[in-house]
């Protein structure tokens, strides 16, 4: 849509519409990595008091955009008006207070910095420049002072705890991408949210960091929250259960502390690795875990190992982990990789070019939050440059362009010089065999491989007989743990790599 028709778009709106079209154009063009698809959702009811008032889907949403997105929203308000607007969340069922019928802007006070008039008219002058114009009246670069809305903190509606960690609304069931690394723990959380209490009891999920466990725990959450809206749900952090236990010893309110932790319909804790070593608060956590399970209260953990490979960790807390369902993620195939790059864009509210897609999830192999984090690169150089995303931003995101000083080494020179120093052939690397002196040179290749080229796991797996992410990772690893404990051969790795650095062009 060009400036000119989007400012015709707005002129046609009432005020209150105006404002908030101008508010989106101004967090896109500002704030792109805030911006969410379900943005466009939220209904604009009018102004009042000077607080403009927006209506979101959900409570999850409406939670979301006060706990993360209030200073934002304030800024846009009152840059896109030029006035002293601040911003009210509301969810689906928290009421309107009464009022009267809308005031134009134009009756709300204007800035008092720098002398600074409010428009005339009901029309909302700094909209163009939200939408990439000027702004009519050359205060763009002064904000007012922010006259932040009284919340009435003892309606039910309103009232959260702070204790509690925010749930994302992007976290769903619906954009939770399955592949072969994560069918079952998808699976088994999409049951638990389903019954609560009942399924699987705990659930226990454990993997790598960035790999999804978050966004199964928050799917969780909000797919209990859109079935049965009256669920007590109090998801956390382990850090935040200790530091929470240590400050209701130190202040002598464990009954509270208690209260807090075990009156709740779902309980969730993330990282609870982290109970390692703390013997006093294993034993609080033992006896809340107790409690909740006998009332069949549905509790929910994530780590970054299986509960048996948490060191420190008691057995009788062990046990228990493993009495309901223990599942794993893992890295993402290359296919899920593309699938999650695609759908990670769209939340975003722009679409990714298939080659594109491909090209970063050829580079990036390691976890889903490094994917995310490409999507934020490109979004922010497609808003900075004002064109859409293709290959050569991509490139230039994922720094492909080539560096002064930086050489990388072809695949087929690594495959000539270990192969000529072990004396085995191409065919033997690529083919089934497994006998230590095929093995050990196939996984050489697969080492200096990872280190002096930018191909994928994937990728440097297909040069040997097609052989998958693990085998590759699992080769790499072997190499870096033989070379600290074999002298001879680590002095075959360096030669072998100074040979390869040779080649490099």
């Amino acid at each position: 849509m060009t400036r000119t028709m989007l400012e015709s778009r707005i002129a046609m709106m009432g005020p209150d519409r105006q404002l908030w079209s101008g508010m989106l154009a101004h967090l896109k063009q500002h704030q792109p990595t805030l911006c969410r698809q379900w943005f466009e959702e939220i209904e604009p009811l009018g102004i009042d008091a000077g607080t403009l008032r927006l209506r979101s889907r959900t409570s999850i949403h409406r939670d979301y955009l006060r706990r993360q997105c209030a200073d934002p929203f304030n800024d846009a308000a009152r840059t896109v008006s030029k006035h002293l607007l601040s911003v009210m969340f509301l969810g689906p069922d928290d009421p309107v207070p009464a009022s009267k019928p809308m005031s134009p802007i134009s009756e709300i006070k204007p800035s008092s910095r720098n002398g600074a008039s409010g428009p005339k008219s009901g029309k909302l002058e700094g909209v163009r420049d939200a939408a990439g114009g000027a702004p009519s009246n050359g205060h763009a670069g002064h904000a007012p002072e922010v006259i932040a809305p009284k919340w009435d903190l003892t309606s039910p509606s309103v009232r959260s705890n702070t204790d509690s960690l925010v749930i994302n609304p992007d976290y769903s069931f619906e954009n939770f991408v399955v592949g072969p690394t994560n069918r079952l723990a998808h699976a088994a959380a999409v049951a638990v949210a389903a019954n609560p209490g009942r399924s699987y009891n705990p659930y226990f999920v454990h993997g790598g960091v960035g790999l999804g466990k978050t966004h199964l725990l928050q799917a969780i959450c909000l797919r209990i929250k859109e079935t049965n809206p009256s669920t007590r749900i109090f998801y956390t952090s382990c850090e935040g259960f200790i530091t929470q236990f240590m400050e209701g010893v130190q202040a002598g309110e464990m009954s509270a502390f208690r209260h807090r932790f075990r009156d709740v319909d779902l309980l969730i804790i993330d990282d609870v690795h982290f109970l390692a070593k703390r013997d006093r608060t294993q034993e609080e956590f033992f006896h809340t875990f107790n409690s909740l399970f006998q009332q069949h209260r549905q509790i929910v953990l994530s780590s970054d190992a299986p509960p048996e490979d948490i060191p420190d960790l008691e057995d009788r807390l062990v046990s228990r982990f493993k009495w309901g369902l223990v599942t794993s993620v893992t890295p993402p195939c290359y296919d899920t990789r593309i699938a999650i790059l695609k759908n990670k864009a769209l939340m975003r509210g722009f679409e990714l070019p298939d080659d594109v897609a491909k090209h970063v999830a050829a580079r990036i192999d390691s976890n889903i939050r490094e994917l995310e984090g490409a999507i934020i690169k490109l979004q922010v150089l497609a808003s900075v440059e004002g064109r859409p995303v293709d290959m050569a931003m991509a490139s230039q995101a994922l720094g492909d362009a080539p560096v002064r000083g930086e050489r990388r080494a072809e695949i087929h020179a690594i495959i000539a010089t270990v192969t000529e120093f072990y004396g085995v052939k191409l065919t033997d690397l690529q083919s089934k065999r497994r006998q230590r002196s095929i093995a050990l040179p196939r996984q050489v290749c697969m080492f200096l491989a990872r280190r002096h080229t930018r191909h994928s796991l994937e990728e440097i797996g297909g040069y040997f007989g097609g052989r998958d992410h693990t085998t590759v990772m699992h080769a790499v690893k072997t190499v870096e743990e033989r070379r600290e404990t074999d002298p001879e051969f680590n002095k075959v790795v360096a030669t072998l790599n100074s040979q390869v650095q040779a080649t490099m062009m």
